[in-house]
């Protein structure tokens, strides 16, 4: 048979109530005796006792909630998609009961968030993979086209008309090659191909090219093998930063390394732009490139100052 949870109103009043009879017996029992009119000592002795009986109420009501109100000043801090922190209580009281019902309720709640970011993520990527090949197959071949028919019509036509067509042809082939790079970034093949390292590489070449500040890349040597799922949050991490670079930052200089520094792994974006504005929340950006990071148990700590931000993920080895 288990025993009954008393709940945690009950208790609390039985503990006064207890506490209270106990000091009316004690004054009953007492040689003291209150008159008519009332001395100065039973006055006293009243006093003392009613003082007892506040001192042992309160010793016994803080050992009884002082787990709760612990829980509370925790739920008003923790942070929407954040851990908060791990409470600990002894005993079987009702406080500590609370205290691991609470703890578990965190642990459950982040194994969802985790476990949600990572169908999302991969539903994301999915969804990516998709649409570059149909940007690859579909519109890439339909612009493919387009191209060798005005090719053909430019050579038979009139000589007015080809400097006409020709300028559509390039227009044409400029948007080949956007919806070919667009492609790429959607679902990155060199990373399947060649490896991170040159997928990297590739990124910063198109930062470069397509009108972004020059990147420096460094690659430390002994670089371990990483899993599937680490080498895409890197690159996506890589990506993402980049991306917030030439957007945002207005720098001159983009530095990007992927060194091993003991058990991690660790990536950095940096540039010598304007930086972020203290107190400025975090973008859907930076909270991607977090949850991203979370997934294969990464961090990403972003640090801006007067001279440019730079974003470093760190991923175990």
């Amino acid at each position: 048979m288990q025993p009954v949870n008393t709940s945690l109103y009950w208790k609390v009043c039985l503990i006064n109530g207890a506490v209270l009879c106990t000091a009316v017996v004690v004054l009953l029992l007492s040689p003291a005796r209150v008159s008519r009119q009332v001395v100065v000592s039973e006055a006293l002795v009243l006093v003392a006792g009613l003082g007892l009986v506040l001192l042992v109420t309160a010793v016994l009501l803080r050992r009884a909630l002082a787990p709760v109100d612990e829980v509370i000043r925790e739920m008003a801090t923790v942070q929407l998609g954040g851990e908060g922190r791990q409470l600990e209580a002894a005993g079987d009281g009702p406080g500590a009961q609370l205290v691991r019902s609470y703890s578990a309720m965190l642990e459950r709640l982040e194994t969802e968030r985790r476990s949600s970011s990572a169908r999302a993520l991969a539903a994301q990527e999915a969804e990516r993979d998709r649409v570059a090949r149909e940007l690859h197959d579909q519109v890439g071949q339909s612009l493919t086209v387009v191209l060798l028919g005005l090719k053909q019509l430019e050579d038979r036509a009139p000589a007015d008309l080809c400097g006409e067509l020709s300028l559509l042809r390039e227009s044409a082939r400029a948007g080949l090659d956007d919806v070919r790079r667009v492609a790429r970034e959607l679902r990155p093949g060199v990373l399947e191909d060649l490896g991170l390292q040159a997928a990297l590489s590739a990124l910063a070449n198109d930062v470069a090219a397509y009108g972004g500040p020059a990147v420096r890349r460094t690659f430390g040597p002994g670089l371990p093998e990483l899993g599937h799922d680490a080498e895409v949050v890197i690159y996506r991490v890589a990506q993402e930063a980049l991306t917030n670079v030439v957007r945002h930052a207005g720098a001159s200089r983009v530095e990007l390394s992927l060194l091993r520094f003991g058990p991690d792994v660790v990536l950095e974006v940096g540039d010598d732009g304007g930086g972020i504005r203290p107190g400025t929340p975090d973008g859907t950006g930076i909270r991607g490139m977090r949850d991203r990071a979370a997934l294969v148990g990464g961090t990403v700590e972003v640090v801006s100052g007067d001279r440019g931000t730079m974003v470093r993920l760190r991923v175990p080895a």
